[in-house]
């Protein structure tokens, strides 16, 4: 078996293959490609087995290509979608194609000169001169509609199955698109491979039939898995319907770190191989010793460390697990300082809060910030609460001697004031 096939089967990133792609793989360096389709000005977390397979595919010595889908973008991919998707303006696309340029860099060796580096390539860059009647003359005529038509992707939408609505010739049209990227890229870079979801093998196998028929060439396609959580349910949504991006600005690294390590024992088992560069020899050791201890979440605790790392970097992994310390008591008010407002503000979220000038909060009394601040009623029950050590400022127990600092505030502007284990109130100086 070749190795790259090998690896993925044992991480359960394996869905199909066409014949002959093992033996390809076998026989010499070869080029892959996957597509990413501009639909956000950044990748979720359902993009990253994506990602990693390409990553995988580096590391077994082979060559890949990112491809952006600047002029597929337009058009928008109908698989596995029930309506058609709003197309976006030239612009907004632009800009979405950037910064996914941006972060996929983040995540393959793009430099250096060895046989395998990656590239990133943009299907607008060879779309964007191709009239309609060239299109329709040189590409359309070599696939039948009755070939198109037979695909899932197609079928689905045209029989109205699971309350689908038609489709539009324009996304009609996708697949021969994508078709049309495999054939340039296997004439111009030398592409023998594609590589996606399973949602996808339809337009996979178009290219291929596209290259076979137009180029008279030979050329492979590979699948692997849709990722559900062990329940079936969809996976890399919060349970508000959001995603979970890969872009810091959008969700927090310690919001990202979180949801790996909210994931239940069966999916951090699969996850850990799915997600992770960890080897089988660790993996496995790391299971067996999860399932001695569950309660230690050995397997959600290495899995969030890993990914978090891979997305983000190891100081914004450390700053996570220091804010999820904050959160569940195991900190120090000097941890609680050092957070940013956006992380600070992420994990307190929906705690009242109050807005006093700084001067009113720098070297002022503990009991009158109390009060000022209406997290307390009156001095008599500040003094109270202080006297019974219940106030804690930064989560730190005081007395009625503290007076706050400078050095006291949480990104210069917050500080935490605390009565008893659960009941918090958040200062904020302007």
């Amino acid at each position: 078996m070749n190795s790259f096939v090998e690896e993925l089967k044992w991480r359960g990133l394996f869905s199909d293959m066409m014949p002959g792609t093992e033996d390809q793989l076998n026989k010499e360096t070869t080029t892959a490609y996957i597509g990413f389709d501009p639909t956000a000005d950044s990748l979720h977390i359902g993009s990253l087995i994506q990602i990693k397979i390409l990553a995988h595919f580096q590391q077994h010595g082979h060559k890949p290509i990112a491809l952006v889908g600047g002029a597929t973008g337009m058009i928008g991919d109908p698989s596995g979608k029930a309506a058609e998707r709003n197309l976006l303006d030239e612009a907004t696309l632009n800009h979405y194609v950037d910064c996914i340029k941006n972060q996929l860099s983040h995540f393959l060796k793009f430099e250096g000169n060895e046989e395998n580096t990656a590239k990133l390539v943009n299907n607008y860059d060879w779309m964007k001169d191709i009239s309609f009647l060239d299109f329709a003359r040189d590409i359309g005529k070599h696939l039948t509609v009755n070939y198109m038509m037979a695909k899932d992707s197609v079928k689905r939408r045209l029989t109205g199955e699971d309350g689908a609505e038609g489709m539009s010739f324009t996304e009609f049209t996708y697949q021969l698109m994508q078709g049309y990227d495999f054939l340039h890229l296997y004439q111009n870079e030398g592409v023998k491979l594609q590589m996606g979801g399973s949602d996808q093998w339809g337009n996979i196998t178009t290219g291929t039939e596209l290259v076979r028929r137009k180029a008279r060439g030979e050329a492979f396609a590979l699948t692997v898995p849709l990722i559900t959580k062990a329940d079936g349910s969809k996976f890399g949504k919060s349970e508000a319907g959001e995603n979970y991006w890969l872009d810091k600005k959008k969700t927090s690294p310690y919001k990202f770190y979180q949801f790996w390590l909210n994931a239940t024992d069966s999916d951090a088992e699969r996850f850990i191989k799915f997600y992770t560069f960890l080897s089988k020899e660790t993996i496995e050791d790391l299971i067996i010793k999860h399932q001695e201890a569950p309660h230690e979440r050995l397997l959600q605790k290495t899995l969030a460390k890993e990914v978090t790392i891979w997305v983000h970097n190891e100081e914004e992994f450390e700053k996570a697990v220091k804010a999820s310390g904050i959160l569940f008591g195991k900190s120090t008010a000097e941890d609680l300082v050092s957070l940013d407002e956006e992380t600070f503000l992420e994990i307190f979220g929906g705690v009242p809060q109050k807005e006093l000038p700084k001067s009113e909060i720098i070297d002022a009394n503990i009991v009158d910030l109390l009060t000022k601040s209406e997290f307390l009623k009156s001095n008599g029950e500040a003094r109270r609460e202080l006297a019974g050590n219940s106030i804690s400022i930064n989560k730190e127990k005081v007395t009625e001697e503290f007076t706050a600092n400078e050095k006291d505030l949480i990104d210069g502007k917050f500080l935490l004031l605390q009565k008893g284990k659960k009941n918090y109130f958040i200062l904020k100086a302007i």
